[in-house]
């Protein structure tokens, strides 16, 4: 009896702690914009070439379906994640396969932490410590975890709006573009440009997060607007900006290219500053902290709803074993190693494991239904 009104009070998540609906735009935006916008364009355009910018659109339309799918668990349920897994296994299963997802989230911080300190160790500081400047990073993101939830979102908030004036700086590189390096268009088959929507994945991924963050939001059915809202504007830059750099590289110099976005900062010319890549390189570092805190707080609130294990021990636990881990990718093939194999686990979380998730929760409840009945 005590254990089931334990989980009904930790279930109880009350409305000082919850956001309003708006800020879901900002919190599934500051996710997906992240260390994958520096370098998507030379990723996709591997195999669907300068019609990849179609494969962009597919993808972020597959996304809003995927959204879609995820509210109706949500809604479903009534709850997270979790919730989403008890309701349909039972409590003790549903809690063991809701454990992988913390892995989850770690890999993801590894992924987009380790990625961007390897640029800033080849754009400004090549003998920076991987260890000490994580170890740095990593303190303020527990500051600011510890600060709850509403005041991760506030973050989310400020590391979208404050930096978005980066986005203007990309019109420099229009007037040394050529635009007919995109025609003809539609020249290459659907299969590659549907390898071009798959190796999205990495940088699409962040939109999940609603699931495990639903039981936060103020009348959630609210949300789902700006939720699709988020996903159109992320969709509609990622576009943007891949014609842009289409034009402004030939093919074979994109292809050498690692982070292009980074490489055309260099062209922007102001009086008071010579080498704009630095300043674009420090405002990412706003950019990436609701990525990493976001994540941090859903793996330790993980923690507490499976283990029933206090958030801020969570908190310590997942950064102790970042730090612990992160020192070891210390090359360029062991980062790439860890980018793939995210790529390839969140584009099956995504757009396999939900969408199943999805149609099982749906005849779990039709079943209910007619049990009921009887």
């Amino acid at each position: 009896m005590k254990t089931k009104v334990n989980q009904m009070q930790e279930q109880t998540i009350p409305d000082r702690l919850k956001i309003s609906p708006f800020l879901v735009f900002y919190l599934i935006m500051s996710m997906q914009i992240g260390i994958g916008v520096l370098g998507y364009q030379r990723v996709i355009a591997k195999d669907a070439g300068y019609d990849a910018w179609i494969s962009i659109l597919f993808a972020g339309g597959c996304i809003h379906v995927i959204i879609w799918m995820i509210y109706k668990i949500a809604e479903t349920v009534d709850g997270d994640f979790v919730t989403a897994h008890k309701y349909l296994t039972g409590n003790l299963i549903g809690k063991t396969i809701s454990s992988i997802f913390i892995g989850y989230f770690f890999l993801y911080v590894l992924a987009i932490a380790r990625t961007f300190i390897e640029v800033i160790q080849v754009w400004m500081f090549p003998e920076l410590s991987t260890f000490w400047f994580s170890f740095g990073f990593m303190i303020l993101c527990t500051y600011i975890i510890f600060g709850g939830f509403r005041t991760v979102v506030g973050i989310a908030f400020f590391g979208l709006v404050l930096p978005a004036y980066l986005l203007l700086t990309f019109g420099w590189a229009i007037k040394f573009s050529n635009f007919y390096n995109l025609l003809p268009i539609w020249d290459h088959s659907v299969k590659e440009l549907l390898i071009g929507s798959y190796n999205m994945s990495l940088t699409f991924i962040g939109f999940e997060i609603i699931l495990f963050i639903y039981p936060f939001i103020k009348e959630p059915k609210k949300s789902k607007k700006w939720a699709h809202l988020a996903v159109l504007t992320t969709t509609l830059i990622y576009t943007i900006l891949a014609v842009i750099t289409f034009a402004y590289y030939s093919e074979d110099l994109l292809a050498k290219q690692i982070w292009p976005t980074l490489t055309m900062w260099k062209i922007v010319e102001m009086p008071f500053v010579e080498r704009f890549e630095y300043i674009g390189i420090a405002n990412w570092n706003l950019i990436m902290l609701p990525n990493v805190c976001i994540a941090i707080w859903i793996s330790s609130r993980l923690i507490k709803r499976i283990f029933n294990i206090r958030q801020k021990i969570g908190v310590f636990f997942v950064v102790s074993a970042l730090l612990l881990v992160i020192n070891f990718i210390n090359t360029r093939e062991k980062i790439s190693m860890v980018n793939d194999y995210f790529g390839k686990i969140g584009f099956g979380f995504t757009f396999i494991y939900i969408p199943l998730l999805f149609v099982a929760i749906m005849i779990a409840k039709r079943v209910k239904k007619k049990v009921k009945k009887k």
